[in-house]
């Protein structure tokens, strides 16, 4: 997993944001995340293909994490740079580094990160007082 500077790339800009305070929000996320990537929200982007349900899936499985292991509240972040999608969970925990868990096939959990560095073409994190940053990026086209 990578670890970026302390900012995101500049010339990213924010398509939407939602806050999370709990799991009971996830399923929200995830119908307007889709229905952002659907909408006219990535107008200029061309077929996405399976970009996003993969999309939804890392940002759940992000945020899951964040909102389990990190300090309330959880904010997910969709974000376009160049031909780039970029997912950002960040949550008031800095102290707690993200790491992927030794998960085995019966475990219920612990592969969330290893699903986001699956399904995304790079996953990573930063901190900055009094934030940890969990990203990940994918194809626009």
């Amino acid at each position: 997993m990578s670890r970026l500077p302390q900012t995101l790339p500049p010339d990213a800009d924010v398509i939407f944001t939602w806050i999370l305070d709990s799991t009971a929000e996830l399923q929200g996320l995830r119908a307007a995340l889709g229905n952002v990537l659907h909408g006219p929200g990535a107008a200029g982007v061309g077929r996405l293909g399976d970009v996003p349900e993969r999309m939804v899936l890392v940002a759940t499985e992000l945020a899951t994490n964040a909102i389990r292991h990190g300090s309330a509240p959880t904010e997910v972040q969709l974000l376009r740079a160049g031909d780039m999608f970029l997912l950002d969970v960040s949550d008031h925990d800095p102290d707690t580094v993200p790491e992927p868990a030794d998960a085995s096939v019966q475990d219920m959990g612990g592969r969330g990160l290893a699903l986001a560095q699956s399904f995304s073409v790079d996953v990573g994190w930063y901190c900055t007082p009094p934030t940890k940053h969990v990203w990940a990026t994918f194809a626009a086209a």
